[in-house]
């Protein structure tokens, strides 16, 4: 019976603060998947622009387009790198990618920036002596930060459409 009771207080540490899951359907409001699936995501520039226009476009549109396009959004990209493991003879063993990316939301009914913000990824690669070996590990940290910035920013837009719902 005792070892039961941190787990009943911890269910009703979380019920007493308000806690309520991110999907979750109240009656007399919109499902937050419906309002994501109606944002459309404009091109951005550049490899890493593209992949991560295509892992937004699937964490927000999981089932395909839909018809009706309520919203824009918008990113833009950047992008520098930091060496970490130097040699003694000043050449980089390992480097940071770290891509920011800024987006903006706007309602195309109202005309209105709904919401905007930065999100950032770091991510690490090797430097090896081959360079065939260096392109790939530094196009898996763009394909890893991508996927990274479109889960930030997904999240924050459900954030925000759950807050905002009546």
């Amino acid at each position: 019976m005792f070892k039961l009771a941190p787990i009943f207080f911890g269910l009703f540490s979380l019920i007493a603060c308000g806690f309520e899951p991110l999907h979750l359907h109240k009656q007399n409001t919109v499902k937050v998947s419906e309002v994501l699936n109606r944002i459309h995501v404009l091109p951005i520039p550049e490899r890493t622009g593209q992949l991560l226009r295509i892992n937004l476009t699937n964490q927000l549109n999981p089932k395909g387009p839909s018809k009706e396009t309520d919203y824009i959004l918008s990113a833009t990209l950047s992008e520098k790198k930091r060496d970490l493991g130097v040699r003694k003879d000043a050449t980089a063993t390992r480097t940071d990618l770290i891509i920011t990316a800024s987006y903006v939301l706007q309602d195309i009914k109202k005309n209105t920036t709904l919401i905007s913000g930065t999100v950032k990824s770091v991510t690490s690669y090797n430097i090896l002596d081959a360079d065939f070996a260096n392109r790939s590990a530094e196009e898996d940290a763009r394909r890893r930060a991508s996927l990274d910035l479109s889960t930030q920013i997904s999240t924050r837009l459900s954030i925000f459409f759950h807050e905002s719902s009546p």
